[in-house]
């Protein structure tokens, strides 16, 4: 930030609103509020939900009372948007059952918020409707730590950031770098040789697409695997996380301080630094000044 901006600086909370899609949302709120809250930066943070779904593992009750509808936020702009992953990867986006409330909610975010942070499914989902990039079945889920490499030196993104660092990844599909690559709109940020395609980032309207779950605690994918084995799905050890591959030992985290200097990064780098002190001016051409 240039010296005549930082004395000039007029500063206000960041509004920032969270889609939340996982069927454990309380686990989910919690894991990306430790995130976002590990910041100087004063965050107000709404939850929404889906309208045209119902959830299965969350009480309407809880729902009404914590979480908005779509219809009661659109007429509003906001300064960030997460919009998390779901278990749905194996089912075509068009068939899934929310699918035509959520392209409506990521048109809407193109004018209505600065940046948009999407997450696994989310990521996936967004980068088919913003951008046409299909989704590829994976032959067995990729669940596990992987190690990722930055692939574009200075992105703000990663700026802090090792040139290794792992990520937890837990999905059956996957997006192809030689479908990013032809878009000249989208970059490719961090790789795996692994997992693939690792973070994504676009020129247009503030977007970034992380393939993976940063947000992950300690005993997420033990709960993932543990979930999948008592439904008969016989699913193969998460890899590299499980210390000797033995599930009864606890795992050992080797992500936590990427995972928060990359949401603290979002906040400070794709949000605060570029949007309006007014948010009312979001959409109006104020989109990637100074970033």
């Amino acid at each position: 930030m240039t010296e005549k901006r930082a004395v000039a600086q007029d500063i206000r909370p960041l509004k920032i609103i969270i889609l939340n899609l996982m069927p454990t949302k309380v686990d989910t709120e919690i894991q990306i509020l430790r995130l976002l809250s590990n910041s100087p930066l004063q965050t107000d943070i709404i939850f929404l939900q889906m309208a045209t779904h119902e959830s299965k593992n969350t009480s309407q009750e809880y729902l009404d009372k914590f979480y908005h509808t779509f219809d009661e936020i659109k007429n509003q702009k906001f300064d960030g948007l997460i919009i998390t992953g779901a278990p749905v990867e194996n089912i075509e986006y068009e068939k899934v059952d929310y699918w035509d409330e959520l392209c409506e909610i990521m048109d809407w975010s193109v004018t209505n918020v600065f940046s948009t942070l999407h997450i696994c499914w989310g990521a996936q989902a967004g980068l088919y409707h913003h951008y046409s990039i299909p989704k590829y079945p994976l032959e067995h889920k990729m669940s596990g730590i992987f190690k990722h490499y930055t692939t574009i030196p200075g992105e703000p993104l990663l700026r802090g950031f090792d040139d290794v660092f792992n990520m937890p990844h837990s999905r059956h599909t996957e997006v192809r770098a030689s479908d990013i690559w032809h878009n000249p709109h989208l970059h490719i940020v961090a790789m795996s040789n692994e997992a693939g395609v690792g973070a994504v980032v676009s020129e247009k309207a503030g977007q970034v697409f992380v393939t993976g779950h940063f947000e992950y605690d300690r005993s997420t994918l033990a709960f993932e695997y543990d979930r999948d084995t008592k439904r008969g799905m016989e699913p193969r050890l998460p890899e590299n996380y499980f210390p000797q591959n033995n599930p009864s030992n606890d795992p050992i985290v080797t992500w936590r301080s990427h995972a928060t200097l990359l949401f603290t990064n979002w906040l400070n780098y794709y949000v605060y630094q570029g949007t309006p002190y007014d948010v009312n001016d979001i959409g109006n051409d104020t989109k990637n000044k100074e970033r």
